[in-house]
Order: C-alpha cells, then structure tokens, then sequence
C-alpha cells in the first residue's frame, strides 16, 4: 500500500514461532527478530555488539505455517515487511504503544548457513478461508517439460 513504512531487518529469531489461528481460521505466526549492530574496536582489536532491537514480527496464511514450520529458535533470518504501531491498555490501565512488523517475505540468511528450499504444496484452492488465489505456477510437472504440457498454453508469445 501506498505511505505504508517498508522495512528489512536482519537478526536471530529469539525463539521457536508460534502458529495461531483467528476465530476465522487464519493462521499467524508470531515471532520476534533480535538484531545488533557490530562494530571492529581497532584498540582492542575486537568485535563489540550495539544495543540490540527485538523486533515483533507476524506473518499471516500460508507465509505463517512455513515460518512455523521452517524456522527454528535462532535461525538467522532476513524479514521485510511493514512497519506497524499498535497500542493498548495494561491491567493497570496504563496506555502502552508498540512497534511491530507484518512480515511480508521472510528466509534463512545463507551468508553463514545453507538452505534446500522446498516448494509448499497448497492446503487447498486457496489456502486457507481468505487466502489468495492458488499460485498458478505451481505444478508438479519436472522444470525441463516446455510450459505448453505443463499447462496446457502455448509457447507462442503473447502479441
């Protein structure tokens, strides 16, 4: 959307995600990023970690139940997303504000790790009860078959 904040952060997820499900059935992982900023201290020759930001995260459907089911406690990931401010009302009935990121892209960062992504199979037409529309894309067909088997359209371009 348009004037929405876009951010991308970079850090270790600080614990395992959680998958819940609204009263409708969408599923939401919820998670939080730790990430600090390091810096090479040449007087002491050493690296030193900056203040830390813990960053709530959420991400909502299919992008949810992979985060849940992909990401573990300590993974180091990248995330984009948009920057959200919410706030609310303590038992004690203080106000309270924070900031919170609807995670729109998420994956292991491979600069320390590696990774064999695996294409997620659909739960159903369209996800789940409001998802988008099934990805028309996906296709069990092996990547060497020319798009006309594997859909059924021509080659031929378009014009």
């Amino acid at each position: 959307m348009s004037g929405e904040t876009t951010i991308t952060i970079i850090g270790n997820l600080t614990d395992d995600p959680k998958l819940n499900y609204t009263q409708n059935g969408v599923g939401v992982a919820g998670f939080t990023i730790a990430s600090s900023a390091r810096a090479y201290d040449k007087s002491v020759e050493q690296w030193k970690d900056g203040e830390v930001l813990f960053m709530r995260c959420s991400a909502w459907r299919d992008l949810g139940d992979h985060v849940a089911e992909s990401l573990t406690k300590g993974t180091r990931v990248i995330a984009s997303g948009r920057l959200r401010q919410r706030t609310y009302e303590t038992g004690d009935g203080d106000h309270r504000t924070v900031m919170e990121m609807t995670v729109d892209e998420i994956g292991p960062s491979l600069r320390f790790a590696t990774a064999k992504p695996q294409k997620a199979t659909r739960t159903g037409s369209n996800g789940h009860a409001g998802g988008a529309p099934a990805d028309p894309w996906a296709s069990a067909a092996p990547m060497g078959d020319k798009p006309s088997f594997r859909t059924g359209l021509s080659d031929e371009p378009p014009f």
